[in-house]
């Protein structure tokens, strides 16, 4: 007699009457139909998606995640237990004695079992909310930032369960839709049941499937750069037109006021002037050039840059001092910070040139525009390239690359490998590279052996570099030949290290010792990584400086390790510093 037989024998054995105990748990489970393997499965990634990631979370956050995390586990589990009955238990058998003693046991037996895998799951649960909460506000505490509530966590269940609740209603509607296609495949198709099944569900996943990657998609980029186009036409109330020649807006320039898009006309009415620049240098200042071109400032991307070399001309760019490529991230924005040092450095003896790719903010761009701002930093580096190397050498400006996070990877797409960047600058600053970032990964991967994925060493250094403060910046030795490459990478930034692999492989940087800012208990879990830090990514600014994706801090060390300016001694690099934390504290109430 199989398993199977005695289940089935079981089921139609008469039973007495319930006690009310036992008709409101068959009630429960008629209403919510649960697969009790799936649900210890999906009780197993939950747990798992309350152990810390890289950001702290609220609970309401946590709660979202670790309710997606727990439907994907429902899911397997679901799976799991459907290959357990179409494959393994028709041919299991149990010997004769104990197949009648399973058959003859107490029908409330079952439901017993049923209602204990329940309450240890919501036992299990409860534990590990509670010990998130802790784990949250250790993390807090490693960033210097307030801590999260214990209490509160508790509603991260509550959010969880609804967001479970919904999804496995919107899963079990698909699947009602796919029998229905099925019935309808045997009934007028005459497709046998046993084909018309597979292939209604399949049907179901690829009309899923060409909606979301095809028309959804399309038009939710649609709507979305739409949307961030109109904002792309606002207009801060302190992002003034300049009046001075050497900003891209203003009267004399080629490039129109209104056509350099939101984030340009912050950057180019923003620079700070020869009269500051000389207070907190106490020398002599130029008028620092800023040069940028929006979307709606040329007809097409080469259009553009060839409009930004126009500017640099007019601007007598290439008779300064140093001239800096600046790939956007995004909607077109360039880190304030970043911008300032620079100039502040060279007493204004800069000129800063950036483009305009995207509409999108940087999380959708990255998603949609990865191609445009490779393109975009390509054609705008080469052109820049081009008209410089054709200036006597001697008369040439320090040609120094500069990118954050996408701008980043736009950046690199100007470089075919090392030999390319040493050949073609001055110097290189790359800030919070995203992991698909070609060169970034490639120096990663042959780092030098026994060196830490988050503080990786390549070559010896001779090169590039890979910091987090100041101090990784001077390791591992004074050997640092021109022109200086440095990357800047927290151990905490998830734009860093979410990358498609974490699905189902577990990276170095979480075999390796924890970086000095990431939870001692953080560990990967198959799929469960992989979300987990995919939720940090929207949340990548939202902690103190020197944390996360906010590189504010150890910006001015590494512009002053790569650029090396002139007569640049701690005092004045202590001025500049308290000079750009200013300016970033008024930018952000202004802004």
């Amino acid at each position: 007699m199989t398993v199977q037989d005695t289940a089935e024998r079981a089921a139609t054995t008469p039973q007495g009457p319930a006690n009310p105990l036992v008709r409101a748990l068959h009630l429960a489970e008629r209403f919510f139909h649960p697969n009790y393997t799936g649900l210890v499965v999906a009780t197993i990634l939950f747990c798992w998606s309350m152990t810390p990631s890289l950001l702290p979370r609220d609970w309401f956050f946590q709660g979202l995640v670790s309710g997606i995390n727990a439907t994907i586990g429902y899911g397997l589990g679901c799976l799991l237990a459907w290959a357990w009955r179409r494959w393994v238990t028709p041919r299991l058998t149990l010997p004769a004695r104990a197949a009648e003693l399973w058959a003859s046991r107490p029908s409330w037996t079952g439901l017993a079992l049923k209602a204990a895998v329940v309450v240890v799951c919501l036992i299990a649960s409860i534990l590990m909310t509670i010990q998130s909460g802790h784990w949250q506000r250790e993390i807090t505490d490693l960033m210097d930032m307030a801590p999260i509530g214990d209490s509160g966590y508790l509603r991260t269940l509550l959010v969880g369960a609804v967001v479970v609740g919904l999804l496995i209603w919107i899963s079990r509607a698909i699947a009602r839709l796919a029998r229905s296609v099925a019935r309808g495949l045997n009934r007028w198709v005459r497709i046998p049941t046993s084909v018309a099944k597979p292939l209604g569900a399949l049907v179901v996943g690829v009309v899923a499937v060409l909606l979301f990657n095809g028309v959804l998609a399309k038009a939710f980029f649609a709507v979305a750069n739409s949307a961030f186009s109109a904002r792309n036409s606002h207009t801060s109330a302190h992002a003034i037109q300049p009046t001075l020649p050497e900003r891209s807006g203003s009267p004399d320039s080629l490039a129109a006021w209104d056509t350099l898009g939101s984030e340009g006309r912050w950057f180019v009415s923003n620079a700070p002037t020869a009269l500051a620049i000389s207070q907190v240098t106490g020398k002599p200042a130029r008028e620092p050039i800023r040069v940028y071109t929006g979307l709606e400032s040329a007809d097409g991307f080469e259009a553009q840059a060839d409009l930004a070399i126009a500017e640099l001309d007019r601007t007598g760019a290439f008779e300064r001092a140093v001239l800096v490529v600046i790939s956007t991230t995004g909607t077109g924005w360039v880190d304030s910070t970043s911008a300032e040092s620079v100039e502040l450095m060279f007493g204004g003896d800069t000129a800063l040139v950036a483009t305009q790719y995207s509409y999108l903010p940087s999380a959708l761009s990255f998603l949609s525009d990865r191609d445009k701002s490779m393109t975009m930093g390509r054609l705008l580096f080469d052109k820049v390239y081009e008209r410089w190397a054709a200036l006597p050498e001697q008369t040439r400006p320090k040609l120094l690359v500069y990118g954050e996070s996408l701008g980043s990877q736009g950046s690199e797409g100007a470089f075919s490998g090392l030999a390319d960047i040493r050949n073609r600058t001055d110097g290189v600053l790359w800030v919070g590279p995203p992991n698909s970032n070609r060169l970034w990964s490639e120096f990663v991967r042959r780092r030098d052996p026994g060196t830490e994925e988050i503080t990786p060493i390549f070559a010896d250094g001779l090169s590039v570099r890979f910091a987090s403060s100041a101090q990784q910046l001077t390791q591992p030795s004074d050997k640092w030949t021109d022109p200086r490459i440095v990357y800047l990478q927290h151990a905490s930034d998830p734009v860093v290290w979410w990358s498609p692999d974490l699905l189902f492989e577990r990276p170095d940087w979480l075999t390796e010792r924890r970086g000095p800012d990431v939870a001692s208990a953080m560990s990967w879990y198959p799929i469960v990584t992989f979300w987990q830090v995919a939720a940090d990514l929207p949340r990548a600014q939202s902690v103190s400086n020197g944390h996360g994706h906010n590189y504010g801090n150890v910006v001015p060390d590494a512009w002053a390790m790569v650029a090396q300016p002139p007569d640049y001694t701690p005092e004045l690099a202590a001025r500049i510093k308290a000079f750009l934390v200013e300016s970033a504290a008024m930018e952000h109430q202004l802004k």
